[in-house]
Formats: C-alpha cells, sequence, structure tokens
C-alpha cells in the first residue's frame, strides 16, 4: 500500500535530483538502468518522511551516501531502524568513496545483493 506524499516532500526530492553531489552522480551512473543485476533504483526518494538518497524496492536495499555532517548522526542512526523495521537493509559509503573507489563501492553491492 502506497502512501501520499506531501508535495513539499516530492518538491524537496526534485530539487535534490535536480543538484545531485558528484557522489550522487557517479554512483547513479552505476545504478541506473538497471546495469547492477537488472535491478531498478530510484534515486532521491521520499519515503516515511525520509528522502532516500538511493533505494531498491525489490531487494528492500536503501544506499544512502554521506559527507562529513553524518560522522556519528543519531538521526541516521533513528532512520536506519526504521527502514530496517520495515525490512529493507541500508548501506551507507562515504562521498569520498565513491569518487575515489567506485568499483569497491560496486562490488560491495554485488556481495549485497548475491546475499540477499
Amino acid at each position: 500500500m502506497r502512501r501520499p506524499v506531501p508535495a513539499p516532500h516530492r518538491a524537496f526530492a526534485k530539487a535534490l535530483r535536480t543538484d545531485s553531489t558528484d557522489a550522487e552522480r557517479k554512483l547513479w551512473s552505476l545504478l541506473r538502468a538497471g546495469q547492477l543485476d537488472g535491478l531498478k533504483f530510484r534515486r532521491q526518494v521520499p519515503v516515511d518522511g525520509y528522502v532516500i538518497d538511493f533505494v531498491c524496492f525489490e531487494a528492500r536495499l536503501i544506499i544512502e551516501l554521506d559527507g562529513g555532517q553524518h560522522s556519528g548522526s543519531s538521526a541516521d542512526l533513528i532512520r536506519d531502524e526504521h527502514f530496517r523495521a520495515a525490512g529493507f537493509r541500508t548501506l551507507r559509503f562515504w562521498n569520498n568513496e565513491v569518487l575515489e573507489n567506485i568499483d569497491g563501492v560496486y562490488e560491495r553491492l554485488q556481495i549485497v545483493l548475491r546475499d540477499r
């Protein structure tokens, strides 16, 4: 059952898609159009009052890219637990990890998807 998304949340998610970071654009180039095991990923998706960086509903996988402001964030822990309770697994990567080691990120994603 889909929940209606308030207009401000939709507008915020759209703005985030329009103004993506370098790391988000780089990861999206690997995830878009079913390039990762044929799975459909979406980006900057509003769900339950949060905006998820990348999500594959079929695999129940959320991918978050974090900058330094997320270091030790208790809000991230609460968010991750919210989605874990809903049956999602959340993977977090640092922005610099995506920018400097995209092959390692891709390998990690393949392992997680293979083990689901």
